[in-house]
């Protein structure tokens, strides 16, 4: 616990980033004086203006929200630099800090990030870090620099990537893990103890944005690689393949042994799953979405729609 409570500007929009908001609002060392970000956006059918998970917390809790649509103008940067902080926390906020705001704070801007750095540095690690067939990952605490995800490291936390993993179980995992790893590396800034640990640029990699265009699945990869992207894009963009001109998402599936089938071929179709021959290996498609319909098990897809899935047809490849 700092002598004195540190002053926290925090940055972030997404849920992610909320969980670690919501945790420094029940840390006493903590005293927020404001909340950075992203501007409200068009979301649902209505594309009515909806604010972030981080905005909506920190309205609840009386916090001065600021959302500027650049941090490179004068004014926002005097802005951020008259609120006097300690210590910035930066987590998933969206847009680029510039030199003036990293120089800002008198402690320095602090990034919690997604993955064991520098494994993965970039906008999508915990999605790249199961697409790669990852066994581990975590959350990194880091001094922030100029570059992308290239500060020195002051803390780092580490959980297991299971085999059944998704991007949403993973994200979960790490949102429970990356507060208090935040509050532990707060302490030691305040105390004057923490250990910056420069990282080694020749094992990074760049976790690029993922793209709605990815999600489509190609058959005549190994299943093993089919496996793992259905996994990385859930909840999104939902991986998706086409049979009979029909769009069929794919939510959950197993790899499988191999088949003597051209890639893509339906070979079995039951209430255990959709076991389809890939490149090398089958996969067993277990939940899916059709068009305009629920998630559901190939159990109850099959009771409505057991016409479409006829053992032999071919399902496009991406």
């Amino acid at each position: 616990m700092p002598n004195r409570p540190l002053r926290l500007v925090f940055a972030g929009t997404p849920a992610f980033a909320s969980a670690h908001l919501e945790a420094l609002l029940r840390w006493p060392g903590a005293d927020i004086v404001a909340a950075y970000t992203q501007p409200d956006r068009p979301a649902g059918r209505g594309k009515k203006l909806s604010a972030s998970p981080v905005k909506i917390l920190a309205q609840e809790h009386g916090i001065p929200v600021l959302q500027p649509r650049t941090l490179r103008d004068a004014a926002a940067q005097a802005e951020l630099a008259a609120l006097a902080p300690d210590v910035m926390v930066v987590v998933a906020y969206g847009l680029i800090l510039p030199a003036p705001v990293l120089a800002a704070p008198r402690l320095g801007c602090i990034n919690v990030h997604g993955s064991i750095l520098p494994r993965w540095r970039g906008a999508a690690p915990i999605q790249r870090a199961i697409e790669a067939g990852d066994s581990e990952s975590g959350v990194t605490i880091m001094l922030m620099d100029e570059g992308l995800d290239t500060g020195a490291m002051l803390h780092i936390a580490r959980c297991p990537i299971g085999p059944h993993d998704t991007a949403a179980d993973l994200h979960d995992r790490l949102a429970e893990l990356g507060p208090p790893a935040l509050i532990e590396t707060l302490t030691a800034l305040a105390q004057g103890t923490a250990q910056p640990q420069a990282q080694d640029d020749a094992h990074s990699c760049y976790a690029a944005k993922i793209e709605k265009s990815e999600a489509a699945i190609d058959w005549t990869l190994d299943a093993a690689v089919i496996d793992r992207r259905i996994r990385a894009f859930n909840p999104f963009p939902i991986a998706y393949t086409t049979l009979h001109g029909e769009r069929i998402k794919v939510h959950r599936a197993e790899p499988g042994p191999s088949a003597a089938a051209e890639a893509g071929t339906l070979l079995r179709a039951d209430a255990g799953g959709l076991v389809v021959a890939c490149g090398s290996g089958s996969v067993k498609i277990l939940a899916l979405q059709l068009e305009g319909g629920k998630v559901l098990d190939c159990a109850a897809v099959l009771n409505g729609r057991a016409e479409l899935f006829c053992p032999g047809r071919r399902f496009d490849h991406a």
